[in-house]
Formats: structure tokens, C-alpha cells, sequence
């Protein structure tokens, strides 16, 4: 019988691998961490500023923050920024505490991936942080910290459930994998929404804070009263025809803005009023409607900033409509030792006015107008101070609410405690506006113009020379009063090459501005204006 051969083991063909099953996208080391981060703290943000919409317009988070920036910063911090940005200062500075926090949440997000509870640790620092700031404003109450609650509780809870849902646990052969892997579609949708309804309850934040903005349509409403006694007609030979000179009068939306205020105050007029209190032997309080009723005077003052660099722009020249504030204080009647005014603005801001230039004869007012209509809400609607003579970080309070007759020695105003003088009497100074500083000029006759001013003295002279030589007599406009500035001109017969222009100007008291340099602080700058033109 024949036997039977086992077949022979062919070696079948390689088994193939299967596909690899659905495995979560790696997660890159900080990449979506850092974007739960961010949209957890829009999503808290948001929250808070819809919460501070309903019940504190002014407490969000990052305005809270912002204000107390500019509390603490110093004089030179403020000066640098302000010449860096001028009246853009706030917006950049609500762009970097923005900014700021948007970085700080992406940090929380991954932190709180790979450290966990590092991240709501810092979401509850920064939500504290601007609790204090909000609770610690001038007239803040209880309310004022809810946004700031809102944000840090949102926050920290978004932060903690991203990094709970989507932290993996790598496996010990993944251990390389710096932050586990998770599902790329399940975290866009879930940030994705967090972030989207942050952004939707910030916008509704701001709708809903348009009931506050009906202070708008109350200014837009007032008719000022005629003044009991008008400003002097401005003379003819006032203005000087010279394109590119600052005009005489400066329009209200061209007029320059420094204040501490992040969010312009808006004031309802029927529900303002201005108390005069401390060492007087009445106190008074008046509303707008009383204020109104009082016989008003216009004036034209030109009001100067303090952080006004040689030849800068924070300086404008308006005609005025108000009260003498020392006819309200005569009715008052301050007690004898008292120097000072110590005035208060409805956000607490406060200025030291020596009390000697309220009630001497300058114009110093309750103004309640501007260049013909009610003052814009940027610049102190309902009513805010005016005083020749005086830098405004002394003077000239905005949305001003309080009087008080005190003494030098026994309180500070705001900048008084930052490194600023307790007076601040402007200097006098000039500025060339025409031609602009390295712009090309034909050779040939050549219009030098500018602007002049030594408020509450006048001016007498303006002087320009080239190349340091001899000092040439410019011809002045003529005066409204010694209250404003006055504009100049001089004819220059220029010849070919690079030349220096240089002005000062002479007060009627005979004083000639001085050469020395010296910065803002503590009490204004002082120097000589020049600029370097080419002729070709």
C-alpha cells in the first residue's frame, strides 16, 4: 500500500497589518492648552461684561485693571506713554491689559494641562486682582465686584473641565507625548463654543449698556442759556492766514483729552449736583437746573496739559460758557486759613487749585459749554472746571461733583502724590507750526508761523532765529486776552541747504522764555521750540 506524503509547509504569504483604528490627534505641547486657555478666559471675560452691564457699566475686568495701571503708575511712565501716544494712551492701554490677559489665560491653559491646579490658580490670582481694582475706585460699591467674580469663577471652571475632558493619560510606550493626545474635532467644538459665547455675551455687555449712554441724547437735547455776560469779540487781526497753523480757535473734536478716565462718565444732568463743603461757614449744593438759572459767562481761555513737551499739541484754546467760581465760593464764604480747593470729579479723581486763583479777577468758571454747545462727554459734560492760567492736572476737573476748601498742608490731590508740584502755573512757551519739522522747503520767501502763549500775563513779543544768529521779530496777531494764546508770523527769505529755526517768545511783563531744558515733571516743560528744515 502505498504510503501518503504529508503535504508540504509552503510559507504562506506575510499576514498584512489591519488599519489602524480612530486614535485622537496628538496634542502638540502647548498649542491647544494654551487655545483652551485664551477661550476659557473670552468665555469668562464675555460673562463679566454682560454681568457688568446689567448691574456696574463701569467694573468690567479689564477697565478695573487698566484704572488701577494708571493709579500706580509713576510720573515718568505716564510721560513716556503720553508722548509715545498722546491722546491714544487709553485705547493702547486697554489693547495691552488685553492683550496681557489673553497671554496670561493661554499660560493658565497650559499650565493647568500639565500642573494641574496651576491654571485656576492663576485665573483666581488675575480674578482677584481685578476685584480689588474695582472695589478700591472712588465711589465703588459691593456691585462692582461682581464682573470681576464672574470672570475669575467662569474662568478657573472652564480651565479645569477642558484640562479634565481632554487630558490623557499617555500610555508607558507614549510616554515621549508631552501632554497626552486628544479628539481634534471634540476640543474645537468645545472651546470653539466657549470662546463664541464670550464674544456674543460681551456684545450683548455693551447693547445693553446703551441705557447708560442716554446722557448722550440728554446733551444732544440742552440748549445752553444765553450768557448773561458774552465773551469779548474776537478781533479781526486775530487769526493769521497761514495754511497748516493751528487755527485760532480750536475745534471741540480736535481738542486734545488727557485724563485718567478709561471709560468716559456718563452723567445724567438731572441727577448731578455739586456740593462746596469743608472750611467755609455755608455749605452750599446746587444742581444743573439751579446752575443753568445762575447768570453765565463766556469767555475764551486756552487750557494747557501739563505733559506737554516743548512744541507739543496737548494744549487748545476754546471760547468758554460757565459760572465764576468765586461768586459760588463768596457764597460759601471760606473760613481765613483756608489756600486751597481741593476738587473732586465724579470717577474721584482730584485736583489742588490754590485758592487765590479762583477768586481773583481771571475767569475762572463752571463751565457747562463749549465753543457754542454743551461740552462733549469727553471733555466734562455736565460741568466741569476752567481756569486760566493753570495746568489742568491742578485745575481743570471734569465731571466735577465736589469743592472742597481745605489747606495745602493738610491734603494732596491725585497727582500731588505721584511726583507732581501742588501748583502748577503754566509756563510761558511758543511753537512753530508752519513749516513742519523736516519737511522740504523752495528756497525763497518762506512764511514761519506759530503759536504764542503765557496765560493769564500775555504776550508781548515772539522772536525766531536761523542757524544761531541774530533774533528777528516775528508779527504778532492781535490779542483776544491775556488769557489765550496768540498766533505769529514771519517771513524768512530762505536760502538753498538744511537750516534750523528756532522761537521764544517775551510775556507783557517783560520776561523772555527761557533756553533751559527741563522736562514735564514735576511742574511742566520749558525750553526752546526748534525744528530743522530743508531748502532746496
Amino acid at each position: 500500500m502505498a504510503s501518503r506524503e504529508a503535504p508540504s509547509q509552503q510559507p504562506g504569504p506575510t499576514p498584512q497589518p489591519g488599519p489602524t483604528p480612530p486614535h485622537p490627534t496628538p496634542l502638540r505641547p502647548w498649542r491647544r492648552p494654551a487655545l483652551a486657555g485664551v477661550a476659557a478666559a473670552l468665555a469668562g471675560l464675555g460673562l463679566a461684561e454682560l454681568t457688568a452691564g446689567l448691574f456696574a457699566p463701569n467694573a468690567g475686568p479689564i477697565l478695573a485693571i487698566g484704572a488701577l495701571i494708571i493709579d500706580l503708575s509713576p510720573a515718568w511712565l505716564k510721560d513716556l506713554v503720553i508722548s509715545l501716544f498722546g491722546t491714544a494712551d487709553k485705547a493702547v492701554l486697554i489693547v495691552c491689559v488685553g492683550l496681557a490677559a489673553a497671554l496670561l489665560s493661554a499660560v493658565a491653559g497650559v499650565l493647568e494641562f500639565r500642573r494641574p491646579p496651576a491654571g485656576r490658580v492663576i485665573a483666581i490670582v488675575f480674578g482677584s486682582l481685578a476685584v480689588f481694582a474695582a472695589v478700591t475706585r472712588a465711589n465703588a460699591t459691593a456691585i462692582d465686584a461682581l464682573p470681576s467674580v464672574v470672570a475669575m469663577v467662569v474662568t478657573a471652571v472652564l480651565i479645569t473641565v477642558f484640562a479634565t475632558k481632554f487630558r490623557v493619560r499617555p500610555a508607558p510606550a507614549e510616554a515621549d507625548q508631552a501632554a497626552g493626545a486628544i479628539d481634534r474635532r471634540r476640543f474645537l467644538a468645545w472651546t470653539g463654543v466657549s470662546a463664541g459665547v464670550g464674544i456674543l455675551a460681551a456684545v450683548g455687555g455693551q447693547l445693553l449698556q446703551a441705557g447708560a449712554r442716554a446722557a448722550d441724547a440728554a446733551r444732544a437735547r440742552l440748549t445752553l442759556p444765553a450768557p448773561a455776560v458774552p465773551a469779548a469779540p474776537i478781533p479781526a487781526g486775530a487769526s493769521v492766514d497761514v495754511p497748516g497753523l493751528a487755527p485760532l480757535i480750536t475745534p471741540n473734536d480736535a481738542f486734545y483729552r488727557i485724563d485718567t478716565a478709561l471709560r468716559v462718565p456718563r452723567i445724567d444732568a438731572s441727577q448731578w449736583t455739586l456740593k462746596v463743603t469743608g472750611m467755609v461757614e455755608n455749605e452750599i449744593e446746587i444742581d444743573f437746573v439751579e446752575l443753568l438759572a445762575l447768570p453765565l459767562e463766556e469767555s475764551t481761555t486756552t487750557l494747557a496739559c501739563v505733559s506737554n513737551e516743548v512744541g507739543g499739541d496737548l494744549i487748545g484754546n476754546a471760547t468758554w460758557l460757565g459760572y465764576p467760581i468765586r461768586k459760588l465760593l463768596a457764597r460759601a464764604r471760606p473760613t481765613s486759613d483756608a489756600d486751597m480747593v481741593l476738587s473732586r470729579s465724579q470717577d474721584g479723581w482730584t485736583a489742588s487749585t490754590p485758592l487765590d486763583a479762583l477768586t481773583d479777577d481771571r475767569n475762572a468758571i463752571l463751565a457747562v459749554g463749549m465753543n457754542g454747545v454743551a461740552l462733549p462727554l469727553e471733555h466734562g459734560y455736565p460741568v466741569r472746571m476752567v481756569v486760566p492760567g493753570l495746568y489742568g492736572y491742578v485745575s481743570a476737573t471734569k465731571w466735577v461733583v465736589e469743592l472742597k476748601l481745605t489747606r495745602f498742608d493738610r491734603e494732596v490731590a491725585y497727582w500731588s502724590t505721584r511726583g507732581w508740584s501742588e501748583r502748577g502755573p503754566i509756563k510761558l512757551s511758543s511753537r512753530i507750526d508752519v513749516p513742519r519739522a523736516g519737511a522740504p522747503v523752495a528756497s525763497g520767501p518762506v512764511t514761519v508761523a506759530g503759536v504764542a502763549w503765557a496765560q493769564h500775563t500775555g504776550i508781548r513779543a515772539v522772536e525766531v532765529q536761523v542757524d544761531d544768529g541774530d533774533w528777528n521779530t516775528a508779527t504778532l496777531a492781535d490779542a483776544i486776552s491775556a488769557d489765550t494764546w496768540r498766533q505769529w508770523k514771519w517771513s524768512w527769505d530762505a536760502p538753498a541747504g538744511e537750516h534750523t529755526l528756532r522761537v521764544r517768545a517775551t510775556d507783557a511783563d517783560g520776561l523772555v522764555q527761557t533756553s533751559a531744558r527741563r522736562a514735564v515733571a514735576p511742574d511742566g516743560a520749558t525750553g526752546l521750540h526748534d525744528i530743522t528744515v530743508r531748502v532746496g
